[in-house]
């Protein structure tokens, strides 16, 4: 989670006296400025309303107001908000979401606190946002693409963080500064301030770090050197904030909203010990990453027309909650299915957000065919080949995964009559088979 520096934020509170229904709103940016807001009745305001306002006092062209939403977001939870939520109350809830959603211990779920977020929407389709030409609201959504490229949760290869972090530097200090400045600006603001840290730190352990770490270093800054040099006279920053965001765009997992899990391991050894792995997963309009958070790189990203889903409750305690992901794939030359266990109490929010990107591509397919305007959406081929080590690929291999034949017998595929709320305590919901040649994405 995108985890704010001060703790003792509050939504909906006067920060002097902390009386509960102030008038005084904070709602932060990902830059970590933020928005003071006067608000009546704050007890009841809802996000359609404090959306208006804060789009009046940021500037956000109404043909722009799509690509922003609310999040509630603290460093245990994310939550995007629907326009109807009411932040406050959401706020009062926040420690029943935590026991619902993480496995955090009740000591740090007590010092938890959320914040009101204003930042990208992630049912916003990038198509749109290729069309997005005004600046200050390109410099949003390049403070959000920079901290997601910095804190490694967009993981990518060198060849991109490197002219990522060049085009910072521009963005930060301007073009055509000569060497010796840009080395002093780049370690004035440390190498972390325009690469992601996994790549700063390096790895090899503590002390091997050490003793390398002023030779890598000294490398990065060459490298950030002359990939600055090779950007093209003085720019205006829109341009630069473009530039930046073209490259991302290029990653799959752009405009994700990240839930956390845990994959069993392939068991290894005399012993065939496994374990579990922890997992990033990545849900947008455009389909399922999994990315593996230690080293970095995409185990398996799927499109929503390749893949079936599932989420099962815990059956006994000690159980855990676990996304299916079901996909084509081959062992010995034959093809299977393979299921891969996703373990996560978040698994009930992962799911509940396929269903709802699939029935919205499935519902501006529909509208774009009655109109004739297919050819606005650009379309579904296959992405240019990627050489195995780079971060992109699927690892499919290392996965440990459930392998089947597609004849129905072996595992009965399930799915759920219908999606629960995010926020709603119900009952588990019913479940009815289906036949194995049925599409989920069809629900």
């Amino acid at each position: 989670a995108v985890a704010p520096e001060d703790e003792t934020r509050y939504v909906g509170t006067d920060q002097t006296d902390h009386t509960p229904m102030s008038d005084d709103v904070l709602v932060y940016l990902v830059s970590d400025s933020a928005v003071q807001l006067c608000v009546e009745g704050v007890g009841s305001v809802c996000v359609q309303e404090l959306a208006r306002m804060v789009r009046q006092t940021l500037q956000v062209p109404d043909s722009d107001q799509d690509a922003f939403a609310f999040w509630l977001c603290s460093p245990l939870l994310e939550l995007q908000l629907k326009p109807k939520h009411q932040p406050y109350k959401l706020c009062r809830q926040w420690q029943d979401l935590l026991y619902r959603f993480t496995d955090a211990s009740s000591e740090d779920i007590a010092l938890d606190e959320p914040c009101l977020q204003y930042k990208r929407n992630v049912f916003y389709p990038r198509t749109k946002e290729l069309q997005i030409d005004g600046e200050g609201v390109l410099r949003f959504l390049y403070d959000e693409a920079r901290l997601n490229i910095l804190e490694g949760r967009y993981p990518c290869d060198p060849d991109h963080w490197v002219r990522l972090g060049a085009l910072s530097c521009a963005i930060d200090c301007g073009t055509g500064l000569d060497d010796q400045k840009l080395i002093a600006v780049i370690r004035e603001k440390k190498l972390s301030s325009f690469l992601p840290a996994h790549v700063v730190l390096g790895s090899g352990g503590f002390f091997s770090s050490l003793r390398s770490r002023g030779s890598r270093h000294t490398e990065l800054e060459q490298s950030l050197l002359k990939e600055y040099c090779s950007l093209s006279g003085p720019q205006e920053p829109a341009a630069l904030f473009r530039q930046y965001l073209s490259i991302c765009h290029s990653l799959p997992y752009y405009g994700c909203a990240f839930f956390v899990g845990e994959i069993d391991k392939p068991a290894q050894g005399i012993l065939h010990r496994g374990g579990r792995k922890s997992v990033s997963v990545g849900i947008s309009l455009e389909g399922v990453y999994v990315v593996d958070t230690k080293e970095k790189h995409v185990l398996l990203g799927l499109r929503f027309s390749e893949l079936s889903w599932d989420h099962s409750y815990p059956e006994t305690e000690g159980d855990s909650h676990i996304l299916w992901l079901e996909f084509d794939g081959e062992e010995d030359g034959t093809p299977v299915n393979k299921l891969l266990k996703i373990y996560s109490k978040q698994a009930e929010l992962m799911s509940g957000l396929i269903e709802f990107c699939v029935e919205l591509r499935s519902v501006g397919d529909a509208a774009a065919a009655a109109t004739g305007t297919d050819g606005d959406r650009p379309p579904e081929r296959r992405g240019r080949l990627r050489r195995q080590s780079s971060v992109l690929c699927s690892r499919v291999h290392t996965l440990s995964t459930i392998s089947y034949v597609d004849d129905g017998k072996e595992i009965k595929r399930l799915k759920p009559k219908r999606a629960a709320s995010f926020f709603s305590r119900q009952a588990p919901p019913t479940y009815s088979t289906v036949q194995v040649t049925d599409s989920l994405e069809q629900g």
